[in-house]
C-alpha cells in the first residue's frame, strides 16, 4: 500500500500545483471574478475545497468525514476579500490533507471510513477525494484561462506542441515512442 499511498499523494501535490500555477497568472481582482450568479469564483472554489479538505481529513480515520460543524453552504458564499486569505485558506486545507495520508499506517488499510454515514474502505474514501479535487481544480484552470485569454501560458503541453513536446522527452530519455 506504500506504492499505492505515495502515487496518490504525487497526483494531489500535482493538481494542488496546478491551480497554484492559475493563481500566479492571475492578479487579485480575477480570483474573485464570476461569469454569472450562478457561476462560482476561484475564491468561492478554494473556499469550498478547503471546508471540504478540512472535513474529510480531520480526524480521517476515527470520525466521519462530513463533520457535524461544517456549514457546506456557507463555502459557496464569498467572504475572503484578498489573495492571502484565499492563500491562507488553501493551505489550510492542503495541510490537513497531506498530514491525515502521511499519518496512514500499515494496518489503516483495513479500517472502515465513514462519509455522510456511508462506509467506505480507505482507499475508496481516498479515491472519492481525488477524483473530487481534480474536478474543481479545473474549474479554477478553465476560469483562469478565461480571464486571462491570449495571455494564458500553458501548464502542460501547448496547443499544437503535442509532437513538439513527445520527441523532445523521448530524446532526452533515450527512447521512442511506441
Amino acid at each position: 500500500m506504500e506504492t499505492y499511498l505515495n502515487s496518490v499523494i504525487k497526483r494531489f501535490e500535482y493538481y494542488k500545483t496546478l491551480a497554484e500555477k492559475t493563481f500566479e497568472h492571475l492578479n487579485d481582482e480575477d480570483l474573485f471574478w464570476q461569469y454569472n450568479e450562478e457561476s462560482n469564483s476561484i475564491a468561492v472554489i478554494v473556499k469550498h475545497l478547503s471546508g471540504n479538505m478540512l472535513s474529510r481529513w480531520t480526524d480521517f480515520l476515527t470520525s466521519d468525514g462530513e463533520k457535524p460543524g461544517r456549514d457546506r453552504d456557507t463555502e459557496f458564499e464569498n467572504d475572503l476579500t484578498n489573495r492571502q486569505e484565499l492563500l491562507d485558506i488553501w493551505n489550510v486545507g492542503w495541510d490537513c490533507l497531506f498530514n491525515a495520508l502521511n499519518s496512514i499506517k500499515d494496518d489503516d488499510w483495513q479500517k472502515d471510513i465513514y462519509i455522510r454515514g456511508e462506509r467506505h474502505s480507505v482507499v475508496d474514501a481516498i479515491n472519492r477525494q481525488l477524483a473530487h479535487y481534480p474536478y474543481h481544480v479545473g474549474q479554477i484552470v478553465f476560469i483562469g484561462k478565461m480571464i486571462a485569454g491570449s495571455k494564458w501560458e500553458s501548464l502542460s503541453i501547448p496547443k499544437g506542441n503535442s509532437q513538439m513536446f513527445n520527441k523532445e522527452k523521448f530524446t532526452k530519455h533515450g527512447s521512442k515512442p511506441s
